[in-house]
């Protein structure tokens, strides 16, 4: 529960500093975090695939 309260009031900052950001900022910002989560969701996959083939 803690927890979520934690992350509930971290949303809350970051959405109330993206609000004041420019949008062109914004914009380049989600890009960025978008594209940082493919990756990663692509090294999970492929990680995954090649560790459980092993065994």
């Amino acid at each position: 529960m803690l927890f979520l309260v934690a992350a509930l009031l971290l949303f809350g900052a970051v959405l109330g500093t993206v609000a004041h950001a420019p949008f062109a900022f914004t914009l380049v910002a989600a890009t960025v975090i978008a594209a940082w989560l493919g990756i990663f969701a692509l090294r999970e996959r492929n990680g995954r695939r090649r560790h459980s083939s092993t065994h």
